[in-house]
């Protein structure tokens, strides 16, 4: 099991990236957009760097949803490896067996 604070760290960086997301996207499209002044890009781009920096999408890690493990993590189960072969074992996923020969 991960450490509760690690997990709560990064409910914080999912939480502040939501919040974010639509001032972080708009001020991203003014400061790639070639045909406005420079001036205003630059602008849009300080006020993006003004933002906090934990409510960007990157800074998320992507964490098991049973364990909290932050390594060895499937996306598509959104789970760890060692969770996903606790619960095949036990039998609690659908359609998986432990293949053995």
């Amino acid at each position: 099991m991960a450490k509760k604070s690690a997990i709560e760290r990064n409910s914080k960086r999912q939480r502040l990236a939501e919040r974010f997301a639509a001032k972080r996207a708009a001020l991203k499209a003014i400061a790639r957009d070639t045909s406005k002044p420079v001036e205003e890009r630059f602008a849009a781009q300080m006020k993006l760097a003004g933002l906090p920096r934990n409510s960007a999408p990157t800074r998320i890690r992507n964490r098991c949803q049973v364990s909290g493990r932050p390594r060895a993590y499937y996306r598509k189960l959104k789970m760890s490896r060692i969770a996903l072969r606790q619960l095949a074992s036990h039998g609690m996923i659908p359609g998986m067996v432990k293949s053995s020969w």
